[in-house]
């Protein structure tokens, strides 16, 4: 759950999955849509992908091209406070931050 969280925390992707939730598309008419460079689009599709929230399959149109199509991957979190205790046990000693009040200050 800690990586689905993190994925969904750009707003980019969290676009991509709102645009994809109304129909499966291919990279370069969704990079239009959405307004972003096709190179940035992939590389949030690959990070979405890794999180198991979208996936993508290879077709070929009418005229031999090659063309990737991306559609979300059902899914449900039960966000609770439980749950997020649950997901506190997976995290590592690497996953720790340091609180808001010390960010930015010289150690």
């Amino acid at each position: 759950m800690v990586h689905v969280l993190a994925t969904l925390a750009n707003p980019h992707r969290l676009r991509v999955v709102a645009a994809l939730s109304r129909r499966r598309n291919y990279v370069s008419q969704l990079a239009r849509e959405l307004g972003i460079s096709r190179a940035l689009l992939q590389a949030h599709l690959r990070k979405l992908e890794a999180a198991g929230l979208v996936s993508a399959h290879l077709e070929i149109s009418s005229d031999g091209k090659a063309m990737k199509f991306y559609e979300v991957t059902p899914f449900t979190f039960d966000l609770t406070p439980e749950s997020i205790a649950a997901a506190v046990l997976t995290l590592s000693p690497q996953d720790a931050v340091q609180p808001d009040s010390e960010k930015g200050s010289p150690s």
